[in-house]
């Protein structure tokens, strides 16, 4: 009996070790565990072999300044003897692009990639596995990794609209989204509580829609308001400073303007461009509201003149042009849409919107890119090249796989961030909803019913941040992390088995690591 009872522990202890050695997350498809570990110092050399695993390299070098304040040397040459972390991307890894080999081994670590970021996902893995010493070094457990994604979508979204974060918070915010291999930043930049970044030809959608001249506060159901002026926006500049960060650290920011609806901010600037005429404010309050874009010429000329400066600052080939909760209300009372249903042959006002969206989405495509809409944009039919993002539960997305459409899933019982993680009574004041740490750690993204062929189109999913009610870069983080680090491992791992004790092992382990950086991450999880 004594025996069995030592195995049992022995076993125990073994199983234990193994989680906590192998903490990364996403978990990696293929891991194993070597004796010994290297020891990275101030002198180890960064070895590139070529110039795109330089780049990644010199990234990495930063941020082990910035997070461990450990300084690391980078080169693109031959050097002599000596412990060095040698990087290179490699065409022919039998890997999906993305994916990434690492060997640590006591003598030296070495990582090879695949396309689309395969080196740098690598070197976040190793970053996963950094432990800094007392003695400035850094000890490393000796392990072979192989690796790769599951899904090209792998994203978050960020609202800047209802409430306004800085340029260095949302840096921060791309930061944690490379460290879990995350390669799709959604920035929510347009709604009708503001809009945030500049249009040159437009200058008034800053001046005036950037800013309201009160917000909600409390419960939505109080209906209680401040007087503060509130607002901000990001200058060109800063938004190709921010779109240069993310591509370093190998994320495209998919940039979204509203349109038909949310279009409040806009119309407070140029009125002329609802059915009304206005006059309009910047809202103030949350919700849904009628005046949206009214589908005339000179509307379609300003959408797409802003269109081209917005496709001049991000190289994203997606943009992203809402078309969610936009109410008909004025359309069924305007002479022009009216008499441009009659024109066109248009049954109903979802038609009017899916004309709308068609025009936009030809001129979108004739400068080489393609749109993504919310999947309201199903209704009236669907453009013919648009890809669909589903938030409305799964049925959207469903039919648009089912039309051959590319398909992001974005549920909001399983990836709206802005719900309750735990019981409200414990929780900061949220929109509603509740969607723990455990829900988004079991959720599929592939919807049961879909043929391969079709689930094919399932490119991936995403998790929004809305902020109505989060108001400041620290609550943020609460309101993500660690939510965010679930689904990075629904995204990523490819053989993942659903063992949500053995990912909070790894995630405890994780924390420590954000810890460094004062993340406020939430640690409700704990108590559930």
């Amino acid at each position: 009996m004594m025996r069995h009872l030592i195995f049992s522990l022995l076993v125990l202890l073994t199983l234990t070790m193994t989680a906590q050695e192998n903490r990364l997350i996403p978990a990696p498809a293929e891991w194993s565990p070597e004796t010994g570990s290297f020891n990275l110092t101030p002198t180890t050399f960064l070895l590139a072999r070529d110039m795109q695993a330089f780049q990644d390299a010199v990234t990495f070098r930063d941020i082990c300044i910035d997070w461990f304040d450990f300084p690391l040397k980078t080169a693109i040459k031959e050097i002599g003897s000596g412990p060095y972390i040698e990087v290179a991307y490699d065409s022919t890894l039998d890997l999906p692009d993305g994916g990434y080999i690492l060997v640590i081994a006591p003598e030296g670590i070495k990582v090879t990639g695949k396309a689309d970021g395969g080196v740098f996902h690598g070197l976040m893995s190793l970053l996963q596995l950094m432990e800094p010493k007392p003695d400035r070094t850094i000890s490393i457990p000796c392990q072979t990794i192989s690796d790769g994604p599951r899904f090209v979508w792998r994203g978050m979204h960020l609202d800047v609209c209802r409430h306004f974060f800085s340029v260095d918070e949302v840096k921060q915010y791309i930061d944690l989204l490379a460290l879990y291999k995350f390669n799709s930043f959604h920035w929510h930049l347009t709604d009708d509580q503001g809009w945030r970044i500049e249009i040159k030809q437009y200058p008034k959608l800053t001046e005036v829609g950037g800013w309201r001249n009160g917000t909600m506060v409390g419960r939505y159901s109080d209906q209680q308001y401040d007087s503060i002026r509130y607002g901000g926006y990001y200058t060109q500049e800063e938004i190709r400073e921010v779109v240069d960060y993310a591509a370093k650290r190998h994320i495209n920011i998919v940039p979204e303007i509203e349109m038909p609806g949310h279009a409040t901010a806009a119309l407070a600037a140029y009125p002329e461009f609802s059915c009304t005429g206005g006059p309009f404010e910047v809202a103030q309050g949350w919700g849904v509201f009628p005046d949206i874009f009214c589908p005339t010429e000179e509307t379609f000329t300003f959408l797409e003149n802003i269109l081209d400066e917005v496709m001049a600052l991000f190289p994203s080939s997606v943009i992203h042009i809402g078309g969610d909760e936009a109410p008909k209300d004025r359309w069924k009372e305007c002479a022009h849409c009216q008499a441009l249903m009659q024109r066109e042959g248009l049954a109903s006002e979802e038609e009017l919107q899916s004309y709308f969206v068609q025009r936009i989405e030809k001129y979108v495509n004739s400068k080489g890119r393609t749109i993504i809409g919310w999947d309201e944009i199903l209704e009236g039919g669907l453009a013919p090249n648009a890809m669909v993002m589903s938030w409305r539960g799964t049925e959207g997305g469903i039919a648009a796989a089912k039309d051959k459409h590319q398909v992001v899933m974005s549920p909001n019982n399983d990836c709206y961030f802005d719900h309750y993680q735990g019981d409200p009574a414990n929780e900061p004041l949220a929109i509603g909803g509740m969607t723990t740490l455990e829900d988004v750690y079991n959720y599929e993204p592939v919807p049961p019913g879909l043929s391969k062929e079709e689930s094919a189109f399932i490119i991936g999913a995403q998790a929004n941040v809305w902020t109505e009610y989060i108001l400041n870069f620290e609550h943020v983080e609460y309101m993500a992390v660690p939510r965010m680090i679930a689904l990075s491992e629904v995204l990523w791992s490819t053989n993942r088995k659903s063992n949500f004790d053995d990912f909070k092992l790894r995630l405890a382990r994780n924390l420590q690591l954000l810890d460094r950086q004062h993340v406020n991450y939430s640690r409700t999880w704990q108590t559930q």
